[in-house]
């Protein structure tokens, strides 16, 4: 169980080797130990991750997810919930993808919507009976300020998070009357592997500054937050701007 200063016991990380999610259970690990079930493919990275954590003082076991293979995902949070209740899930896979092959090409569109979709819909509604079944748990789902107006110089993703977005803000009442959270975390541009290679953006962060703000908020019950803060009034104001305008803004 989370305890009253909003410590969890047990957390779950599906997307074992996102950086915001690594980033995120080392801000628990520095409050108290930790059961951390990491869920992700076989890797290398996952084996980092694993080691990562340990040494900050957690006790890690992993789970094999594919978030492609969306039958196994029910399996998958069986094997995840095995050794008993998970206090907070972090929802953190995810493709970026290359902006202009996405719409033009046919295969890479599909990986992206499921992915970044269809998966998250799968592990949603699974991850929600496990916390019905057990009354209380918290979920951290990592959404993405490119869903709240979609651009067009990156709409496919975009659209995939407007998704994944009003998905988990849903979910989030929908388990309120069973002792469930959801809090979505809208970051904009975080410096991580995903983001290798892109110049720098505006208000860009590091993963431990929207870790800050992510396990801030759950402990407040937050249904919704931006990381930084100062996204809320940026997004605020582009949603208000007329389309032809908006086509033209250096977005």
């Amino acid at each position: 169980m989370i305890d009253a200063v909003g410590n969890p016991q047990s957390l779950l990380l599906l997307g074992g080797t996102s950086d915001i999610a690594l980033a995120i259970a080392e801000k628990y690990l520095t409050a108290r130990p930790l059961r951390v079930v990491l869920a992700a493919r076989p890797s290398s990275r996952l084996d980092a991750a694993a080691e990562r954590l340990r040494s900050a003082g957690a006790s890690v076991s992993t789970v094999e997810f594919d978030a492609t293979d969306t039958a196994s995902h029910p399996a998958v949070l069986d094997k995840c919930f095995a050794d008993g209740d998970i206090d907070v899930s972090v929802v953190a896979f995810g493709l970026l993808g290359d902006a202009e092959e996405a719409w033009q090409d046919h295969a890479k569109a599909v990986e992206l919507a499921t992915v970044n979709y269809t998966a998250a819909v799968s592990v949603g509604v699974a991850l929600a009976e496990k916390l019905k079944r057990q009354g209380h748990g918290a979920v951290i789902a990592l959404s993405s300020v490119a869903g709240e107006r979609v651009r067009r110089s990156n709409f496919v993703y975009g659209s995939t998070k407007a998704g994944f977005d009003g998905f988990y803000l849903g979910l989030g009442e929908a388990l309120r009357p069973h002792g469930g959270t959801v809090t979505v975390v809208r970051p904009g541009q975080v410096k991580t592997k995903m983001t290798e290679g892109m110049g720098k953006a505006p208000l860009e962060q590091a993963p431990e500054q929207v870790a800050d703000i992510a396990v801030d908020a759950v402990r407040k019950g937050k249904d919704l937050v931006w990381a930084p803060p100062a996204f809320r009034f940026v997004m605020s104001a582009l949603r208000h701007v007329p389309r032809p305008i908006f086509r033209k803004l250096p977005l």
